[in-house]
């Protein structure tokens, strides 16, 4: 099939199935990193875009402005090449830099909030109202608010649509990541939809205040709410069944490994879902079909999560990580059995 525009492109991800011995789950992940743009971000971006021109908000020609850690920028950039828009990105100093080059490579503004700040926090707050205060001041422009933005949430139909196909029409659970909560409301209540019994989990970084724990610096990327900011009214808590943490090392540690025993790159937050996804398997908690969503590559954090130096000097290196997986998937009984550490396919 020959396509007639890159936004076309986004969706249909594969899916790579991986057998957790020793229990009743198999681990789905959804390979979201295949999306043109290179995240699941890609399909509530260009939702919100045509939403915003549907009712009339957004007029031809006009300015779209938005708070971002990189991902949705993406998207948003993308987006707005294809229906003759311009773009304008607020970013800070948490933002990795690969994913501010792709925005500048696309064509998008980029504007840096002002201010000093810690390395691991999240400038989140300033992000947004810096953002709001352009819209108001740019004739034409519209701040997108992905965080109370309906249309987020609404851009991952078509992702529950595919996962249940590729599941055959059985999903013990879904596991993901919760930012804005506009993926993880959009995929839990498409699923529940399909499936009430579906154990649906959230996922935020230790120092996240999402799920009602006290608030402090992290790393991760593009997931969590920070300390001084309030979590988005997209985010439907009914629909999640269960919220988690996970520390920064628990996170990079284990894309590291995914890497080193699957040869697939992926961003620092679907390590930390990853992790949390076999550690509930392995308690008994999550059977059946479990999926996860790559959300994005780890091509846009190999001077970050990839970079052996830049962890060690922030105290993020963990060994006993990497042996815990390790334990999970069968390795160990691999390197004594000499049989094959992890089964593999593809849906």
């Amino acid at each position: 099939m020959i396509l007639g525009k890159v936004s076309e492109l986004i969706g249909n991800t594969p899916m790579l199935g991986i057998d957790v011995p020793d229990t009743n789950a198999r681990l789905l992940l959804k390979i979201e990193k295949n999306n043109p743009g290179g995240s699941i971000k890609d399909r509530m971006a260009r939702n919100m875009v045509l939403a915003a021109l549907k009712s009339g908000r957004l007029k031809p020609g006009g300015v779209v402005v938005e708070s971002s850690s990189g991902n949705t920028g993406i998207g948003l950039a993308m987006a707005a090449v294809e229906f003759g828009l311009q773009f304008i990105a607020v970013v800070d100093h948490h933002a990795a830099q690969d994913k501010i080059a792709v925005m500048k490579a696309l064509g998008a503004d980029v504007r840096f909030v002002a201010g000093n700040y810690r390395e691991d926090e999240v400038a989140v707050v300033e992000r947004q109202r810096m953002a709001a205060e352009l819209a108001t001041q740019i004739p034409g422009a519209v701040f997108m608010n992905q965080s109370d933005n309906a249309a987020n949430a609404g851009g991952y139909s078509d992702f529950v649509r595919e996962t249940i196909a590729q599941a055959h029409g059985t999903i013990g659970a879904y596991v993901g990541c919760v930012g804005t909560g506009g993926s993880m409301t959009g995929i839990a209540r498409g699923l529940k939809v399909h499936d009430p019994e579906t154990v649906t989990v959230g996922v935020e970084p230790a120092g996240s205040i999402v799920f009602g724990h006290p608030g402090y610096p992290y790393y991760q990327s593009g997931t969590g709410t920070p300390a001084g900011d309030t979590v988005g009214l997209v985010l439907d808590y009914s629909c999640i069944d269960l919220g988690v943490q996970v520390t920064d090392s628990q996170a990079f540690e284990t894309a590291r490994y995914v890497a080193r025993n699957l040869a697939l790159l992926v961003g620092g937050s679907t390590g930390g879902a990853i992790f949390k996804a076999l550690e509930l398997i392995h308690a008994g908690v999550l059977t059946g079909n479990v999926v996860v969503p790559i959300a994005d590559g780890g091509e846009k954090y190999l001077h970050t999560v990839f970079n052996e130096q830049w962890l060690q000097e922030r105290g993020l290196l963990d060994p006993n990580v990497g042996a815990q997986l390790d334990t999970w998937l069968g390795k160990t009984q691999w390197l004594e059995s000499s049989s094959a550490p992890l089964q593999l396919s593809v849906a």
